[in-house]
């Protein structure tokens, strides 16, 4: 089964990563850009055919390990 994990920064979480893409962007003469915020994306094949059993394994490994909850938020999907 395959899955995909996205991990973005809650909002309210300073992104200087997200702002040197914005101003990047800018520099290219990118028009229309008025924010960036990044974030990660994980691409996950997972050996079951359980869609409830992948979802609760995936969600296990992104609060144990892919995103920090601090500061960041997840989204599971399986595809």
């Amino acid at each position: 089964m395959k899955a995909r994990v996205t991990v973005t920064l809650k909002n309210g979480v300073l992104d200087p990563q997200g702002k040197a893409i914005e101003g990047a962007l800018r520099a290219l003469d990118v028009e229309g850009v008025t924010s960036v915020r990044q974030g990660k994306v994980f691409d996950i094949e997972i050996d079951t055919t359980d869609h409830a059993k992948a979802e609760a394994a995936l969600k296990a490994a992104s609060e144990k390990l892919l995103a920090n909850l601090v500061v960041e938020n997840y989204r599971v999907e399986i595809l």
